[in-house]
């Protein structure tokens, strides 16, 4: 006679286990809240020339070899205008998340979008 398969206690306990370990792997893989955005640095030739908020709309220009505008609107940041060869630095578009960048490399020319800073990088003890 043959045996039917059943399933048991230590075989749900199992199952359940992967099922709770998998929605863990997936919510320590999922991208998160990051700092909210609180201003725009500007730098040209590796030195800051502008500070900006975010949510204050406004528009400057940065001049170099070339002449590029930074525009903040609604709380994004773009260069919305640029007389570069190419203009990769305008095709970018609108950011507004604290780690990115845009760059016009022949102007030399970064804007960078950062969250309000207390001053302390780390704390040690």
């Amino acid at each position: 006679m043959q045996d039917r398969l059943r399933f048991r206690w230590g075989d749900l306990f199992a199952i359940g286990l992967v099922v709770v370990l998998a929605v863990v792997v997936l919510l320590c893989f999922l991208p998160g809240q990051s700092e909210p955005a609180a201003y725009v640095e500007i730098y040209h030739d590796g030195k800051l020339v502008h500070a900006l908020p975010l949510h204050q709309d406004t528009s400057v220009t940065v001049a170099g070899k070339y002449t590029n505008t930074v525009t903040v609107r609604q709380g994004k940041v773009a260069v919305t205008e640029s007389d570069c060869p190419g203009g990769d630095c305008v095709n970018c578009g609108w950011i507004d998340s604290t780690g990115r960048v845009l760059v016009c490399l022949p102007n030399e020319l970064e804007v960078r979008v950062v969250a309000q800073s207390d001053g302390v990088d780390f704390v040690v003890g």
